[in-house]
């Protein structure tokens, strides 16, 4: 899948665990309604955001991802996740 729209934030890099670390990227959507929407990336694809600044237009391929949890209270939760894994600048269009 693929998203335009301008960087709104890049978060600092998370360490999970000895083998998980992740960052998160936020943009605003070019749409006549712009969207909000907030994408992962892992691991050895953090490296992605370290270039990118505050209003600059990018393009992301990205993957949904999902999965279940089930709380202590035995209650199933879906949680989904866009997971980056290419950032393109306006300028690559």
């Amino acid at each position: 899948m693929i998203q335009k729209g301008k960087v709104k934030s890049v978060s600092d890099e998370q360490v999970i665990s000895d083998k998980f670390k992740k960052r998160t990227l936020v943009i605003e959507t070019e749409d006549k309604f712009p969207q909000i929407v907030e994408f992962q990336t892992a691991n050895d694809k953090c490296d992605l955001l370290n270039a990118l600044e505050i209003g600059q237009e990018v393009t992301v391929h990205f993957n949904l991802r999902g999965r279940e949890w089930t709380n202590n209270d035995g209650v199933e939760k879906v949680f989904n996740t866009l997971d980056c894994w290419k950032i393109e600048s306006a300028g690559e269009f």
